[in-house]
């Protein structure tokens, strides 16, 4: 049996805000998740994001410790249908009050890219093909 990878989970300090955040990125978590310790969204393809308050982390894992603020080692990447999706999303989730790491740009490697920090300030890059 070989192991695959299923889902990708993160922990959040407001719930309603991380629910917010990543439905405007087409993740269609259920209504009344934001009251709601643990709340889950299938992705495209078959992965799911896993959301769960520092709360519930905490009781099962007490002596848990968070990373102190700033852009951490990981992030979360999301396709875009082309070029100026990636522009448009990132305006409106910039006008929307999350922070905006890096613009949006052409990168070397062929992509339109940019990233956002969700409300925790994890990473989120958003990408299309040039």
């Amino acid at each position: 049996m070989t192991p695959r990878l299923d889902a990708i989970g993160l922990v959040v300090s407001d719930m309603a805000a991380s629910l917010a955040f990543y439905r405007r990125l087409g993740l269609d978590f259920p209504e009344g998740g934001e009251l709601l310790p643990h709340a889950e969204a299938a992705a495209p393809g078959g992965m799911r994001l896993l959301l769960d308050t520092e709360e519930t982390v905490r009781s099962f894992h007490p002596g848990l410790r968070l990373p102190p603020e700033g852009t951490g080692r990981t992030s979360l990447a999301f396709r875009c249908e082309n070029p100026a999706e990636v522009d448009a999303l990132y305006e409106a989730l910039v006008s929307a009050g999350h922070h905006g790491e890096l613009r949006p740009w052409d990168a070397v490697w062929g992509q339109r890219y940019a990233v956002v920090h969700d409300p925790d300030g994890n990473a989120v890059d958003l990408y299309a093909t040039s």
